[in-house]
C-alpha cells in the first residue's frame, strides 16, 4: 500500500528532530519535514496560501480563527512551542518602572499585539499581577529592525477599545526602547539593547527565572506559543491521520527527553544541564513538555480566557472545540 506523501513546516526543535530525521516512522505517511527556523514566515504562508499539509502554528492565530468559524484548519494537541515570558518584559531604566504595575499607563512596544506571546504576557499582568493596562499605548513593530514584524493577516476587530499604533519610524523597537522613545517592550523576543545597552535597558523582572518558577508552581501554566495545524481540506479526505500524526510527534518528544536526560555526556551545550534536569524532575515532575489536552488544560483555558479578555474571541468556547478528536485515549 503506498503511503501518503504529506509536507510539514516546522522550526527545528529537539521535539521534533526524530522525525527531520527519518528515525521514527508515520505510519503510513511519507512525511517531507521543512525545517523553517522563523515561525511567522511559516504563519503566513500557511494561512495566506496554504502552502503546507500541515505546520506549526501561532495558536493565537489558531484559536481565534477558529472561535469565529471560519478556521482552514484543524488542531493536533502537540505543542512545539512552548515558553515562560517573564523574561520577556523590558524596560527603560528612566520610565520609572520598578514593578509590573508600573506599565499601567506607559507606552510599550511589541512585535505583534496578537502573537501569543504578548496576549499571554497582557493576559498575566492583568489576571495574576493586577495590572491596569487599559490606558497603555501600544507601539507595533519589528524588534530587531524598523518596519513590521512579518506579514500577519489583518487583526481581527477587538470588542475592547485599545491604542494601537504602528512604528513608523527608522528605528527598532529595541532602539526605540534604549533612547526613551517607549518605555517597555513585551512579545516573542528580547530587545538587543537589554545586551548591548545594559545602562538603559533592563528586565521587568530581574529574576525572571525565579519568578518564573513561582509563578508556574502557583497557576500551573506553561504558556504555549504554538500547535500543530493540518489543512481542513485534507483531514476531511483523509481522516486517519490525525491519530498516526499524534502518535508519531509522542513517540519524537518521547525519544528527545530520553536522549536529554543520557548523563554519560551532555547532549546540549548547558554547562548546568544536570542540575536543570533536577529542577525540571521538582517542578514538572520529569515531563516539562506534555502533548494533549488534560495535562495542557489550566494554559489552554487561560489562553481561551485571556483571549475573551482582550476582545480577540466574541466568547469563551470549550478547549476540546480546538482539536480533532482522536481515537482512544492517546494524552502520554
Amino acid at each position: 500500500m503506498s503511503r501518503l506523501p504529506l509536507t510539514f513546516a516546522c522550526g527545528p526543535y529537539d521535539r521534533m528532530e526524530a522525525l527531520q530525521y527519518g528515525i521514527i516512522d508515520v505510519e503510513g505517511i511519507d512525511l517531507n519535514f521543512l525545517e523553517i527556523q522563523a515561525p511567522r514566515e511559516i504563519f503566513d504562508r500557511m494561512v495566506g496560501g496554504l502552502e503546507f499539509d500541515l505546520s506549526e502554528m501561532s495558536i493565537t492565530e489558531f484559536a481565534t480563527m477558529t472561535a469565529k468559524g471560519d478556521c482552514p484548519f484543524v488542531g493536533l494537541p502537540v505543542f512545539p512551542s512552548k515558553a515562560f515570558r517573564h523574561g520577556f518584559v523590558c524596560v527603560n531604566r528612566e520610565a520609572g518602572i520598578e514593578g509590573p504595575a508600573d506599565l499601567a499607563g506607559k507606552r510599550i512596544g511589541t512585535p505583534l499585539y496578537t502573537q501569543t506571546a504578548a496576549v499571554f504576557i497582557r493576559g498575566d499582568l492583568e489576571n495574576v499581577y493586577g495590572v491596569d493596562l487599559s490606558g497603555v499605548e501600544w507601539v507595533q513593530g519589528a524588534m530587531e529592525k524598523a518596519g513590521t514584524h512579518g506579514s500577519p493577516p489583518a487583526p481581527p476587530e477587538f470588542s475592547r477599545p485599545i491604542t494601537l499604533r504602528q512604528n513608523t519610524s527608522d528605528k527598532s523597537l529595541s532602539d526605540l526602547l534604549a533612547d526613551g522613545e517607549i518605555d517597555a517592550v513585551l512579545g516573542s523576543r528580547l530587545p538587543d539593547s537589554v545586551r548591548t545597552r545594559p545602562d538603559r535597558v533592563a528586565y521587568l523582572w530581574p529574576d525572571f527565572r525565579a519568578e518564573e518558577r513561582r509563578y508556574y508552581a502557583e497557576t500551573g501554566i506553561h504558556p504555549i506559543m504554538h500547535l500543530v495545524v493540518i489543512r481542513r481540506d485534507l483531514h476531511e479526505r483523509h481522516r486517519w491521520i490525525a491519530e498516526s500524526l499524534y502518535k508519531a510527534f509522542c513517540a519524537a518528544r518521547k525519544w528527545a527527553l530520553e536522549r536529554m536526560y543520557f548523563s554519560g555526556a551532555q547532549r546540549y551545550m548547558l554547562p548546568w544541564l544536570t542540575d536543570d534536569l533536577r529542577e525540571i524532575d521538582e517542578l514538572f515532575g520529569g515531563d516539562p513538555w506534555p502533548y494533549g489536552i488534560e495535562k495542557n488544560r489550566r494554559t489552554l483555558e487561560a489562553l481561551v480566557r485571556y483571549l475573551h479578555q482582550q476582545g480577540f474571541i466574541p466568547e469563551e468556547i470549550p478547549v476540546e472545540s480546538l482539536f480533532v478528536p482522536l481515537h482512544g485515549r492517546l494524552d502520554d
